[in-house]
């Protein structure tokens, strides 16, 4: 498939999973990727820290405006990102509607923390509202939203829902349809979880996605599985001996550890084709999987290794692959 053509089957593309599977990074490399097949990428990030920044190259803190991460030429997209917080979006929608003379005296004096208390769902739909709003005016062809992690994503997007029972009336009555319309279009929104080939990932990301899909009805795009050692030859025999016929002279202490390190990767082998046959039976979803890169910390070469074995991925689906799939009946 080609790979424009698959980021182009919808604007906003929201990247979810549990911590620590590296949602962040596969974020930087499905920027990267799609900025090399042609495409302006912006990406938006929520928690303050530093990982889309890192990925690629750069060490100050993403900021509300935007920072441009990676220049346009004449073979590659720009990459741009942002980071939208609640009070960051509270003041430009303040000040977008005549009251920026008080709206900085408001969050400064917390009061935006009263009224989340009183109306929960508040600081995600100001920031769902920014998402919306640039969704249809920035003149990216792709955005990529680094979400919370699934423990709080499922609320995170479901908070619409919740402000549309709760409001009857009114601009944040209106605020919440038009996220809930955004998140729910597969034209506009699809959601990508990320995953590793273990058990608890998998457990959580199997759960996530019957969730989202049942509370929130966005579009599953696909499931991305990071961090998959390759096949080794040779597991099943015997290091040491393989070792000595190959003229290596191996000490008592070299033929433990040895031996050790053979049954560490055979276990780890045998769980991640246990696990990835568990996601293929127990969720209908596309599979991109990605490599483990060893690596103290992800940067632009890092980035670069992830995003090349994406875009084989993207390219070995079939041409007429729609990226967005439903996963409830077949569960």
């Amino acid at each position: 498939m080609d790979v424009a053509g698959f980021f182009g089957q919808s604007r906003l593309l929201i990247v979810a999973g549990k911590g620590g599977v590296g949602k962040t990074t596969i974020c930087a490399a499905l920027a990267r990727t799609a900025a090399d097949a042609g495409l302006s990428v912006l990406m938006i990030e929520l928690e303050g820290k530093p990982g889309l920044a890192h990925a690629f190259g750069e060490s100050d803190p993403l900021e509300y405006a935007s920072t441009v991460l990676a220049e346009p030429d004449p073979n590659r997209g720009g990459v741009t990102a942002r980071r939208i917080t609640p009070d960051d979006a509270l003041l430009e929608y303040l000040a977008d509607h005549g009251m920026r003379r008080f709206s900085r005296r408001l969050v400064s004096t917390g009061a935006l923390d009263v009224v989340a208390t009183a109306i929960p769902g508040i600081r995600d739909i100001l920031v769902l509202g920014k998402v919306k709003q640039l969704e249809r005016s920035d003149p990216a062809d792709l955005i990529l939203l680094d979400a919370p992690a699934t423990g709080h994503v499922m609320t995170f997007l479901s908070s619409a829902s919740g402000l549309l029972d709760a409001a009857r009336s009114g601009p944040l009555r209106t605020q919440a349809i038009d996220v809930s319309e955004l998140l729910t279009d597969p034209d506009r929104c699809r959601v990508a979880l990320v995953t590793l080939p273990e058990e608890m990932p998998v457990n959580e990301v199997v759960e996530a996605a019957y969730k989202l899909e049942d509370r929130v009805g966005v579009t599953l795009g696909p499931l991305v599985v990071n961090a998959c050692i390759p096949a080794v030859g040779g597991l099943s025999e015997d290091p040491v001996l393989a070792a000595e016929a190959a003229g290596e002279v191996v000490s008592s202490e070299l033929a433990g550890a040895l031996t050790a390190a053979a049954a560490f990767t055979r276990r780890r082998h045998d769980l991640q084709v246990s696990q990835l046959q568990r996601l293929e039976d127990e969720l209908p979803l596309r599979q991109m999987r990605v490599p483990e890169v060893d690596s103290e910390s992800i940067g632009p070469e890092e980035i670069a290794v992830i995003s090349r074995s994406l875009r084989a991925g993207i390219e070995a689906l079939p041409r007429d692959a729609v990226m967005g799939q439903k996963v409830t009946n077949s569960g």
